[in-house]
């Protein structure tokens, strides 16, 4: 089984409060950092850009991306190169298309021939993959942002999408990097790995399970008997038994 120590896919954070910034900040094993304005909101951040300097300075040198939030590309593009300028490590979010269906491959073309490393985001298919890899300067770094976890809720399988979306990015622009976004468990993070994917970003509720990668299944299905037992015990549950059936059960553990 794979363990923490053999993966070559970049670990990255995803969310939008400091504490728990600051607690992934202090884990050697996060590479960057990334956010969006939802899990903002459900932070209850109100000042944008005050989170984000603030999120810039817990993070140190790593890299970490905010998003556009416009829905017209002049408008995105302003906010753009405002975020461009908050730091060095800090990649721009734009998403694949605006609210109406408009590919944003002219506005990441513009902005990749300016240097702003792009984090391309909400991309589902390998057409929009296409449109943006060809858009991207050749010697830009990009972030190209799947939403394998979302595919799957789809019913399709995300990995032969996301080997075919590493294997096109290699050919087509080989400083782009493939990032295996929305995961729903551990197991995506060795698949992100096993299809070449530079980086997955996974939240810290589903972080803190990374303890459990490459674990010993026997000792595994122990602890999980042990929670039940314990928690059983914890909460004082008791099944009334009648004499007779006392009996059996006596019986039943004799033999």
């Amino acid at each position: 089984m794979t363990s923490l120590a053999e993966l070559n896919v970049k670990i990255f954070a995803d969310g939008a409060d400091i504490k728990g910034i600051r607690d992934m900040a202090a884990q050697s094993y996060i590479s960057g950092f990334t956010t969006n304005p939802t899990l903002m909101r459900k932070a209850g951040i109100t000042d944008y850009k005050a989170f984000a300097m603030e999120a810039i300075e817990a993070v140190g040198d790593r890299p970490i991306s905010f998003e556009v939030f416009a829905d017209d590309i002049k408008t995105m593009e302003v906010q753009a190169m405002e975020i461009a300028s908050w730091g060095k490590n800090v990649n721009v979010k734009i998403p694949v298309t605006n609210t109406r269906g408009f590919t944003m491959a002219p506005l990441v073309r513009k902005l990749s021939e300016r240097g702003v490393v792009c984090n391309v985001t909400a991309i589902f298919t390998l057409g929009q993959l296409e449109e943006i890899l060809e858009a991207l300067a050749p010697g830009v770094p990009a972030i190209l942002s799947i939403f394998a976890g979302r595919i799957a809720d789809a019913g399709v399988d995300p990995v032969p999408v996301m080997r075919d979306a590493v294997q096109m990015t290699r050919e087509m622009r080989p400083k782009g990097e493939v990032l295996w976004a929305s995961p729903r468990e551990i197991l995506n993070v060795v698949q992100a790995d096993q299809t070449g994917c530079a980086i997955i970003t996974a939240t810290n509720d589903m972080l803190k399970k990374l303890t459990s990668l490459g674990k010993d299944l026997e000792k595994f299905s122990l602890e999980t008997v042990e929670m039940f037992y314990n928690d059983a015990q914890a909460a004082g549950y008791d099944i009334q038994i009648a004499a007779n059936d006392k009996t059996q059960e006596r019986k039943a553990y004799a033999a």
